[in-house]
């Protein structure tokens, strides 16, 4: 079965998370310079068969788009371009950065470690892969 990979994409890094192959488990991949995803993404779709890309889509609490809503949309059109065939889902992206940080106090984390803010955004994907499992399991 193919994997559903999750980006928490930002301006200057983007969080990277994907499910085993029954789809069962979220899991964090990495955390890279945003200008690196493409390539990134390339190579990652050459080892691994995946079916759907979901990105966080940021939005207000009252469904207003943020300052980042723009940067991502431009992302989305970037994807499409290079991944014609690979199927897009925007999905709520609120307080996963909040949540990502509640679990790094929860796992006991250092306060260093839970300034690392490359793996926040790799727990926000995290996070959002496994709310959208959860939703349509």
């Amino acid at each position: 079965m193919p994997r559903i990979l999750s980006i928490d994409y930002g301006l200057k890094r983007t969080g990277i998370a994907v499910t085993d192959p029954l789809q069962i488990i979220a899991t964090g991949l990495t955390t890279l310079h945003s200008k690196e995803l493409i390539p990134f993404l390339k190579d990652y779709f050459s080892k691994e068969i995946v079916e759907l890309i979901i990105i966080g889509w940021p939005t207000n609490w009252d469904n207003s788009a943020t300052h980042a809503t723009p940067l991502v949309a431009k992302f989305i059109k970037e994807l499409e371009k290079n991944f014609p065939a690979m199927p897009i889902k925007k999905v709520d992206e609120r307080y996963t950065s909040k949540m990502a940080k509640d679990a790094m106090l929860e796992m006991g984390l250092k306060k260093m470690q839970r300034r690392n803010k490359a793996l926040v955004d790799e727990i926000a994907a995290t996070i959002m892969l496994q709310e959208y499992l959860r939703s349509i399991g």
